[in-house]
């Protein structure tokens, strides 16, 4: 049902089409994008660390090779013909059984067309204030899409292979700390003409008053792009904002006139293999996605360990839950277990180490035992600050 005032798809798509082009042209300009490069070692190249902490994001070029790529294609493309044909059925679109259903958290979510399900609610605390435009869908649209898909450990082989990948683990390494943890992973659909928008947020909820709050106190995500990102369909950010503290949002779009489009803003740029580290306090959002691009976005992210370690959680099923020793380990186990899926599948590659488990690697391979002990519902174990 279209909503009174909503923009149609193809209105939304040309009243934003000036506001893209400066933004890509931004983009370009920033000299934050090019292939990974270590210049000794696991120690990132000084000028891409530099970049990422000036701007708050980075692009990685070519990181996925085309073979690793169409793995996850392949399963990414399993895994969404095996989504319920609908948010309450227990069968996909051909009848079979739904994948999902034998993990204890919801594998799917979905939205209506061209939704913006969290802006201006007090979802995910509250730290999306503003909503976005919503544009009203061809009258052929589906009553629903899917959004998200979670947990790409236990549903995609390939998606537990990249998250042992030893080049983004060595990335955190340099940002986080040699003894980084997890935060979670989630997998963004933007279908064309249908996927729906993520409001302009910061995603850390837990250190803004901390004495010890910096720049890089709540973490960052990787995101793993299987298909080009454009202006239309990829995450926007405010470059430098990781820096500014909280914002009040509220009070930014307000005076832009009400508007989402916030200047300054740039785009994400990416072809199909490229991956872009995102710090979790800059500000950030993507529009509806009335273009005619797929986009699908990989997204898995890392903490400091003095960041979580003794810290109510916050932004996951356990809110509130204080992560001690012990879950920090848990959770972190899915790393190891990663790392060894990905030595099972390319033995000629360089495994990454992951010092927590240095010494425990013969008990942490990849096996019937750890999938089942380890990597089962190992998002209900998510660190979220």
């Amino acid at each position: 049902m279209a909503i009174a005032g909503a923009p149609t798809a193809a209105a939304h798509a040309a009243g934003m089409a000036a506001y893209f082009r400066d933004g890509e042209r931004r983009a370009r300009s920033l000299g934050n994008r090019g292939p990974i490069r270590f210049k000794r070692g696991n120690a990132l190249d000084d000028a891409i660390l530099e970049a990422y902490w000036q701007h708050g994001f980075y692009v990685f070029k070519n990181v996925i090779d085309a073979d690793e790529l169409a793995e996850l294609r392949t399963d990414m493309a399993t895994l969404l013909a095996r989504a319920p044909a609908s948010p309450d059925a227990e069968v996909d679109a051909a009848g079979r059984r739904a994948i999902g259903q034998e993990f204890e958290r919801p594998t799917f979510s979905f939205i209506k067309p061209l939704a913006d399900p969290w802006g201006g609610t007090s979802q995910l605390g509250g730290r999306h204030p503003s909503k976005m435009v919503e544009p009203t869908p061809a009258q052929d649209a589906p009553d629903a899409v899917v959004y998200m898909a979670h947990g790409m450990c236990q549903t995609m082989p390939s998606g537990l292979r990249l998250y042992g990948h030893p080049q983004l683990l060595a990335i955190a390494e340099n940002v986080n700390g040699a003894d980084f943890t997890p935060f979670n992973d989630a997998i963004f659909v933007k279908q064309p003409g249908l996927g729906g928008s993520v409001a302009w947020h910061q995603d850390g909820l837990t250190h803004w008053s901390s004495p010890d709050w910096d720049e890089g106190i709540h973490g960052f995500n990787f995101q793993v792009q299987l298909y080009a990102t454009t202006p239309g369909n990829g995450l926007w950010v405010m470059p430098g904002t990781h820096k500014l503290g909280k914002l009040d949002i509220k009070a930014m779009v307000a005076a832009n006139g009400g508007s989402e489009r916030l200047p300054g803003a740039v785009p994400l740029l990416c072809e199909p293999g490229d991956v872009t580290i995102v710090n979790r306090q800059a500000l950030h959002c993507s529009f509806a996605n009335t273009s005619d691009a797929l986009r699908i976005s990989l997204t898995f992210g890392f903490h400091r360990r003095a960041s979580v370690l003794g810290v109510a959680g916050k932004l996951t099923q356990n809110v509130d839950t204080v992560y001690d020793e012990a879950r920090v380990f848990e959770r972190s186990a899915v790393i190891a277990v990663a790392i060894d899926a990905r030595r099972q599948r390319h033995p000629l590659e360089t495994p990454y180490v992951y010092q927590p488990f240095v010494g425990l690697e013969d008990d942490y391979r990849h096996n019937d035992d750890t999938h089942e002990r380890v990597i089962r519902n190992y998002n209900l174990k998510d660190l979220g600050i």
